[in-house]
């Protein structure tokens, strides 16, 4: 196996939990792009074993702390554990089977949706062993189907080319999963992520139970994309209204209430800023709002703009909440830390002359777990407020 030396910073970097080595404390490599290493630091100590990559600024992604070997049934094992480690009820069959990192499987995502699974080989470490990947899941878990998701944009940093495919059995253009028994149409080979926003699965169900401790007269889903929190408050409020600037977001949503056969919801194309103002306008109220907007920060660059989205989205909001209403507000931001998050809730609060209550905080769903040493796998920020 070829060996790589790194910097003192970049070996401590990974003894303090982290994955990742940066090009920067690369001092000395001889290897192609997806190669596996042995990394050793500046004393020639043994750290681990890494992905390699020849294009990204993340240039090793960490496997193991081990000497040990890495073949099929080490990836079967680490699989396999991933799959063991999901707790998900039983009237839910889309869901994070493999979360890259947060299952100590760098840049490897699987999603489940029903008996279709959805790859994602993020580096060109995972990219080389993609049939490998694919072989495995079919011998684990009998799918109908196999499909790549290849492309994210992040695949452009790793120099590698975007595919969306499927690379085993007759994957359908469209079918139906089931989210605590909703049922839901998705398109797994097409669409945003790889079909569904599967992180906030969980935080549906707590919106749902929030939503019960108001009068549930009305409720306002902003950035509903398919529907998903609409329709969970749909069955606990009166009157549900969701808005989604995509004309394709609104039809799917709106396929979906017709398919759970609620009568409640409405769904409208617009600028979610635009609407929040034009209610302010109108003096119109709400018992519950959702606001689960797209990353605004997609990098450090963006990060002040990002901040004032966030606010003027919250305080507009906060403004149209009846007394004892309930804000559900969330940030998919990496670059959006929870302390910072909170401190935008509370100047928006400020501003829209408001006292707020944090009810509870929230992240991602369990099968997206967070690994500590590695903030990045900590994204979604989800704060249940309620208005006094």
């Amino acid at each position: 196996m070829n060996t790589v030396t790194v910097t003192k910073r970049g070996a401590d970097r990974v003894r303090r939990g982290h994955l990742w080595i940066y090009r920067s404390d690369v001092v000395d490599v001889a290897a192609a792009g997806g190669s596996l290493l042995a990394v050793r630091d500046d004393r020639g100590n043994f750290i681990g074993q890494a992905l390699y990559s020849d294009a990204s600024q993340i240039a090793l992604r960490f496997l193991t702390q081990a000497q040990e070997e890495i073949d099929r049934d080490w990836w079967r094992a680490r699989i396999r554990a991933a799959a063991a480690r999901r707790s998900i009820p039983a009237d839910t069959n889309a869901y994070r089977l493999v979360y890259s990192e947060g299952d100590l499987l760098p840049s490897l995502i699987v999603d489940r949706y029903d008996d279709v699974l959805v790859l994602q080989t993020l580096s060109q470490g995972t990219e080389a062993l993609k049939s490998l990947f694919a072989e495995i899941l079919i011998e684990e878990f009998q799918p109908r189907a196999v499909i790549e998701r290849n492309d994210a944009r992040v695949r452009e940093l790793e120099g590698l080319p975007l595919i969306s495919a499927t690379v085993y059995g007759e994957a359908p253009d469209e079918l139906e999963i089931r989210q605590h028994g909703l049922r839901f149409v998705v398109s797994p080979g097409a669409g945003q992520k790889t079909g569904s926003f599967l992180d906030q699965r969980e935080n549906r169900l707590a919106a749902r139970a929030a939503a019960r401790t108001t009068n549930g007269t009305r409720a306002l889903d902003c950035f509903t994309f398919n529907g998903a929190f609409a329709l969970h408050l749909a069955s606990v409020c009166e009157e549900v209204i969701g808005i989604d600037i995509s004309a394709d977001a609104v039809a799917a949503a709106q396929q979906n209430a017709r398919l759970n056969e609620l009568n409640n919801v409405e769904f409208r194309e617009a600028n979610v800023f635009d609407v929040l103002r034009e209610f302010e306008a109108r003096g119109e109220r709400f018992d519950v709002i959702v606001l689960d907007p797209p990353a605004f920060a997609k990098n450090r660059a963006s990060l002040k703009s990002a901040v004032r989205g966030y606010k003027e989205i919250n305080l507009r909001a906060l403004k149209l909440l009846h007394p004892g209403g309930v804000l559900i507000t969330c940030t998919c931001s990496y670059h959006v830390a929870e302390d910072l998050f909170l401190e935008i809730v509370g100047e928006a609060a400020i501003d829209a002359h408001r006292r707020v209550q944090i009810v509870e905080k929230r992240m991602q769903a369990s099968d997206h777990p967070v690994l500590i040493g590695m903030p990045e796998t900590y994204y979604l920020k989800c704060v249940i407020a309620r208005v006094l």
